[in-house]
This record gives structure tokens, sequence and C-alpha cells, in this order.
């Protein structure tokens, strides 16, 4: 990555988590919870999602995770429902962009042949990078570690409490993850499920497009 590569690479980043936090948001207030509208976190301003050091990871190393979205699952007429599909609202939410991002490169290569320039090669970039961003932070954040989504997805399932895994590991999550990232695992592992994601979605884009 150099320099000129971040002019594609902030903003589909800023898009990616702010679509993430909305869609927790959105559905949890959806649920009869007001917390996220309270927080002010029904919005797409990236100062109210933005975690410095996620982005930051996000953008350098195509994972990371956004400031979480505060809910109160006892609002919910039905709690483990409501807080299941709050958790996967943000992954759901960025795999649903990335299908977005590809449709709009499938229309842009079935239209020109894959000879662009001008707005339309910058536009074709950036939906390149919103992909791999988009797909990237779903999968890191369904990873059942927390304080990521998965964690809380799994701990209402299995023991009905979404902060279960969050209480027995305390902050130990955030160094799990600091040395699954600092020993190259993470990023090997994730990049083949990445590689495999892109692939069946842009398999799924080019059948619907016929190209």
């Amino acid at each position: 990555m150099n320099l000129n590569d971040l002019i594609y690479l902030v903003p589909a980043a800023l898009l990616a988590i702010c679509g993430h936090e909305y869609a927790h948001g959105y559905v949890s207030w959806k649920m009869g919870d007001p917390t996220p509208m309270q927080d002010g976190r029904l919005s797409m301003n990236p100062l109210h999602h933005l975690d410095p050091l996620g982005t930051l990871c996000l953008i350098f190393f195509h994972f990371g995770w956004a400031k979480p979205v505060r809910i109160n699952s006892w609002y919910y007429k039905d709690r483990k429902k409501g807080v299941l599909l709050t958790c996967l609202a943000g992954p759901a939410a960025n795999f649903l962009m990335a299908i977005i991002g590809l449709f709009v490169m499938g229309i842009i290569y079935k239209f020109t042949g894959g000879f662009v320039n001008g707005v339309l090669l910058w536009l074709y970039k950036l939906m390149n990078y919103f992909v791999v961003l988009n797909v990237g932070l779903g999968i890191f954040n369904l990873i059942p570690v927390p304080p990521l989504d998965g964690s809380k997805a799994l701990g209402i399932l299995m023991f009905d409490d979404e902060n279960y895994l969050q209480g027995r590991v305390h902050n130990n999550g955030y160094i799990v993850i600091a040395i699954l990232a600092l020993t190259g695992v993470l990023s090997t592992v994730l990049g083949a499920v990445q590689n495999i994601v892109i692939s069946v979605l842009w398999g799924f884009v080019r059948a619907i497009l016929r190209i």
C-alpha cells in the first residue's frame, strides 16, 4: 500500500465502519431498545462510531473494529432473538455493502469492457477497496472472541447471556487478538476466508449481470 491508496481506503473504511455500527443500533432500536438513539448511534457520522486504533487496523490490515454500540437487551420482547439479530446485524450489513460494491464494479466492467478512466476508474478502485474492507470487517467481527460480535452471539446462544464470554476473559480478548495479529496468524486465516467469500459473492454478481 502507498499513500495514493489512502484516497480509496479512508472513505471505504469510514463507510464500512459506519454502516456496521449503524446496523447494530438500528436493529436494537427496532427491537424496542431506545439506548442507541439516546447515545446518538443511529447516525452515519464517523465521529459517533470510530475507534482510532480499530480504524487504523482496518485501513492498514483490512480488519478492525469501532466503538461498540451500547444496548439494553432487557427492552426486547424476545431477548435471545433480539440480541442475536443485533449482534449479527453489523456483519450482515458489511456483507450486503460488499455485494452492492461488487454490483457497481460489475456494472462498470460490463458496460466499459474493463477500459475505464477518470471518475469511473476512481469509482471502480473505491468499490474494490470497499468490498475488501467490508468482507474483512464482517468476517473479523464474527470471531467468537470478546469484545467482537461473534462472542456476544455465542454467549446468548449457549449461555443466555451476551456478555458471558466478556465476563470470563475480561480484557484478555484484546490480548488474544493482538497476539494473533502480530504473529500473522490472523491475517493469514482471515485473508484466506476473505478471498473465498469475495470469490463466491463475485460469482453470484457475475451470474446475475451475465458477465
